[in-house]
């Protein structure tokens, strides 16, 4: 029934979901992210495509009133500015359940940044899981899921060709995607 609704209510603000979603595990990168509206829509498409996926938020965002909240939808808190040992904690969850798949913005917050966070990268790598970009493209409406993508042993050209992707997207506000530099 959530599906249904969800599917009306992207439909209804004139979204819609490109693409799909693999049977298998995944980690999936959003982006750009530039806005709290990025959030809502991807809640909103993540039950329109009828798949528990797992989210990464700052660590503020799980205490009251609303942390019950992000938790019951499936987030993890993470305080940013510590040594969390995400990877680790991600690939052992990968390991343990096979329905996990979890989503992040590899930008890490909603301002500008220079570099990626690259901690999706390398729990791809470790989880041996393929990589699916998400782009919310508000210019197009559209939640545009890509195909896995697999990570080969050259980390600087798989991250190229993922920033490529996200270059094509327009965020709620404009944003630079950065350069990578290795």
């Amino acid at each position: 029934m959530m599906r249904r609704f969800c599917n009306w209510l992207l439909k209804c603000i004139g979204w819609q979901v490109t693409g799909s979603i693999p049977p298998q595990q995944f980690i999936m990168i959003v982006g750009p992210h530039s806005s709290n509206w990025d959030f809502i829509i991807g809640i909103i498409a993540r039950f329109a495509v009828g798949r528990k996926i797992n989210f990464i938020g700052k660590h503020q965002l799980f205490i009251p009133p609303w942390g019950w909240l992000f938790s019951a939808l499936g987030g993890y808190g993470v305080n940013r500015k510590k040594n969390n040992k995400i990877v680790g904690t991600a690939v052992e969850l990968y390991r343990s359940n096979p329905e996990f798949c979890l989503a992040l913005a590899p930008e890490g917050t909603r301002s500008p940044v220079t570099r990626w966070k690259m901690g999706f990268y390398h729990i791809a790598k470790e989880a041996r899981v393929p990589i699916i970009c998400v782009g919310l493209d508000f210019k197009l409406k559209q939640i545009q899921i890509q195909p896995p993508f697999h990570c080969s042993d050259d980390m600087q050209a798989d991250i190229r060709q993922l920033l490529e992707y996200f270059r094509t997207v327009s965020p709620k506000y404009p944003k630079t995607i950065p350069d990578y530099e290795g």
